[in-house]
Parts: structure tokens; sequence; C-alpha cells
């Protein structure tokens, strides 16, 4: 089998999970400005094995679709562009950040270690990815 990872897309930067290749795991990886994203991607894909890439898919409380979905829109279509045979498949990410924030605060991390935006959105990209692999 191969991995699947996930994102935690944002405007400026990126939380990246992947799977064990059993996918089984969901771990995080890191966190990448969103610039870079696609480059980082290739060179990732081109040295592991992915079937799949899960992004998340930001919802409002009546299940309507995010302001933030006008940035992810374009996104997609670079992937589709960048990795045509890939699969890409939504994840609903509702209450990620707020999630990952609480982890932190139960894992012992201290106040400035939760500042770390980079974390908690490698954090998000995590709690999407096994999100996903509980739906599945």
């Amino acid at each position: 089998m191969a991995r699947i990872v996930a994102l935690d897309f944002g405007k400026v930067r990126t939380g990246i999970a992947v799977t064990d290749e059993l996918q089984l795991i969901a771990s995080g990886l890191t966190t990448v400005a969103t610039k870079e994203l696609i480059e980082f991607l290739k060179n990732y894909i081109a040295t592991e094995s992915v079937e799949l890439i899960v992004v998340g898919e930001p919802k409002q409380m009546n299940n309507q679709v995010s302001e933030s979905e006008a940035l992810i829109l374009p996104f997609l279509e670079k992937l589709k562009v960048s990795f045509p045979m890939m699969r890409i498949e939504r994840q609903d990410e509702r209450f990620t950040s707020k999630m990952a924030f609480q982890t932190m605060i139960d894992s012992g991390l201290k106040k400035k270690q939760r500042r770390d935006k980079a974390l908690v959105d490698e954090i998000s990209a995590t709690i999407i990815l096994q999100a996903y692999l509980n739906r599945i």
C-alpha cells in the first residue's frame, strides 16, 4: 500500500500529515509555506509512494462552505494539473484548529509552544487525516 497525505491548507502556511504505508496511523509531517507547497509535494511524492491526497474542506456550522474555500479551489486546480494521476479527496475540517490547540494543552505543551501556529497547522492536518481514516 501507499501513503495518504493530508493538507490543512492555509493562505500563508499549510500543515501536512501522512499515514504509514499500511494506512493505519496518521502522523504530522511538517508545515510549509503555501507558496512552496506544490514543490514540496513534488519532492515528497518523488521519494515516497503516495496514492491519495486529502485536502481539508472548511465548512461553517450550518454546513455551508466557508469563505476560505475560495482560496482552496484555485489550489485544487493547481494540484490536479501538477498530479494528474493522483486521487484527491476532501475531508470536513470543522473544529480541527480548536481540537489541535486542545491536543497541545492535553499533551502538556507550555503556553509559548502553543503559540506556534505552524505546529497547530500540522496537528490540524493530522486530525483531518485521522478523521478521513475513520470515515473510510
